[in-house]
């Protein structure tokens, strides 16, 4: 059930630049999201450092975290119906000159921590807007059977880069100070939104009969489309139980390497850069070579060979044996991630289709945190090795729920 551009429009291309190049608007959209999230990554460790070096509180910093990744996602449903009501064009524009600002205001004034954080939770929400918008403007670029290409060379430039932007940042920290990169990252979001305004218009789909409904009306039509499609329903409360298991490995990983391997600090940031490397592979490998299954096979897949990662890690008896499940957790991510939108772009009506990317992300976001939370209460109480271990047996046998009640739904996105 594609909304796309046409299959016919643009044939599948024989490489990752020939893909960019023949697809030029996309091309676009994906050097602006590379750009911004480049200098956003960069500007994220300035706050940390700033706000570490200034309160020196763990719970100063913690409060960052919250604002910066939780509370946005409390504005989800709304979020999304923003994008599904105005052009995506616009909608994206606004929302990098408007973090533009905000960051620039940080940037100038350095201000005391409860000013900062009511930027940086404001920074968040706009951002917030941004994501579904961009997700939902890919299948109006690209040709249907291009969307997994299409998906996992966003995921390269965002997700998959997430490996390089602390390192940059430790380079140019010497060089620009605080102050300095956090105008960097300002001046990022700027050069995105010019790329961004030479994109098509990307007007809003037509509603279904043509009905003109209020905004609150449209935030609460994409909640009840999640819940009313049966495809998308399981996907999501499959996607919230895996994540739920699983993102506690962000908290267990030091843990494990400085008490359970005994390799410190040093050993701890490897295991963290093993995800990464991990989704930056399974990303490059999938915008060169498009999957021989079906894209829920490919979403199967993913949700079972990042959980699978998590285990055994939990059973590694080296610090090297860590790493290399840490890595291959990094590809099921990418796989999972591809899975995920590419099934989204096709199974979802144009007009609902930024409500339900906010709406499913935004759902993720809380099941991140409250596996935190009820992870960082298991580990005080077990062990890293317990938690891990846990972590990916919770996630296979969600993976095996979620299969079986797939296969009781008919899923035409494939």
């Amino acid at each position: 059930m594609s909304h796309g551009a046409e299959s016919g429009r643009t044939p599948p291309a024989t490489g990752f630049w020939s893909f960019l190049r023949d697809n030029g608007a996309f091309h676009r959209l994906w050097s602006a999201r590379i750009i911004s999230f480049t200098g956003d990554s960069i500007g994220y460790v300035a706050l940390l450092l700033y706000v570490e070096k200034g309160t020196g509180s763990a719970v100063a910093v913690a409060l960052l975290l919250m604002v910066e990744d939780f509370a946005p996602n409390l504005l989800s449903p709304l979020a999304g119906a923003i994008g599904d009501r105005m052009n995506l064009r616009r909608v994206m524009v606004i929302c990098e000159v408007l973090q533009a600002l905000l960051v620039l205001s940080v940037a100038v004034f350095l201000p005391p921590l409860p000013v900062l954080l009511t930027l940086v939770a404001l920074r968040a929400t706009v951002a917030t807007v941004f994501q579904p918008a961009s997700r939902a403007a890919v299948p109006a670029l690209v040709a249907d059977s291009n969307l997994p290409r299409a998906n996992s060379a966003i995921g390269v430039g965002t997700l998959g880069l997430d490996v390089f932007g602390p390192l940059l940042a430790a380079v140019l920290l010497p060089l620009l100070q605080l102050r300095g990169l956090l105008m960097l990252d300002a001046g990022t979001f700027v050069v995105s939104a010019l790329l961004l305004v030479s994109l098509p218009r990307l007007a809003p789909a037509p509603r279904e009969h043509g009905r003109a409904t209020s905004f609150l009306a449209d935030a609460r039509e994409g909640v009840r489309y999640i819940w009313r499609n049966p495809v998308i329903r399981v996907i999501t409360l499959g996607f919230c139980a895996v994540v739920v298991f699983n993102a506690v490995d962000d908290v267990a990983l030091v843990f494990l390497a400085e008490k359970s391997l005994d390799v410190g600090e040093a050993g701890a940031s490897v295991l963290y850069a093993g995800v990464g490397a991990g989704l930056l592979v399974g990303f490059g490998l999938l915008t060169r070579f498009t999957p021989r299954i079906s894209i829920v096979a490919l979403l199967l897949v993913g949700y079972a060979v990042s959980s699978l990662g998590n285990l055994l890690t939990g059973l590694a008896w080296a610090v090297v044996v860590a790493l290399g499940m840490q890595f291959v957790r990094g590809i099921g991510l990418a796989v999972m991630d591809i899975g995920h939108n590419t099934l989204i772009q096709r199974a979802v009506p144009a007009h609902l289709l930024a409500r339900v990317f906010g709406n499913i992300y935004g759902a993720v976001g809380l099941a991140a945190g409250l596996s935190y939370l009820c992870g960082g209460l298991l580990l005080d109480a077990t062990g890293p090795r317990v938690v891990l271990v846990t972590a990916g047996a919770g996630g296979l046998a969600a993976t095996m729920v979620v299969a079986l009640f797939l296969t009781r739904v008919r899923v035409e996105a494939t």
